[in-house]
């Protein structure tokens, strides 16, 4: 059987300093690769967030207020 060696490890590389520029230029070259939505996507993906915030927002109210029916039985809280 051999014995295995103890690696040791490896420390990460290190950043070099970046001016404000370069980095700002960096934004700037990365944003021209995004491939952005068209307006017609842009509209439909709005509708479906505006639908999925509506159903959850009804769901939660619902159940709270359900659950609140429920306490108000259980306990005789009256307001």
């Amino acid at each position: 059987m051999e014995k295995e060696a103890k690696k040791k490890p490896v420390a990460p590389p290190k950043r070099k300093k970046v001016s404000i520029g370069e980095y700002f230029r960096g934004i700037k070259t990365e944003t021209k690769k995004v491939v952005w939505p068209t307006r017609k996507e842009l509209g439909s993906y709005a509708v479906v967030v505006v639908l999925t915030c509506t159903f959850f927002a009804l769901s939660f109210w619902a159940v709270d207020s359900a659950v609140l029916a429920a306490l108000r039985a259980v306990l005789g809280i009256t307001f």
